[in-house]
């Protein structure tokens, strides 16, 4: 299981487009290594690095730079967990 998003850095997609992240994980087969991963809106992954990287810091760099070189726009409609309970309040 991979470890929470431990740093992440906010950019914007090409064009003005709605924020994606740019974050490092690591897993207990990485041997405390990191990875960058690039995830959308809606919180799916849109690109993990094959390679690893000593530092957290060193992983979000690569990673944002690969993020510049995508030039994507994020058009992904965000999860709802919950739904309005609206309904039961209005009369």
């Amino acid at each position: 299981m991979a470890a929470p998003l431990a740093a992440v850095a906010a950019a914007r997609a090409g064009g003005g487009g709605k924020p994606v992240q740019v974050g490092a994980v690591s897993t207990p087969q990485d041997d405390s290594r990191w990875r960058w991963r690039i995830v959308n809106y809606a919180g799916e992954v849109v690109e993990e690095s094959r390679d690893s990287f000593p530092t957290i810091a060193s992983a979000v760099e690569h990673g944002s730079k690969r993020l510049k070189q995508m030039d994507a726009v994020d058009n992904s409609v965000p999860y709802q967990p919950h739904r309005s309970t609206r309904r039961l309040r209005v009369p």
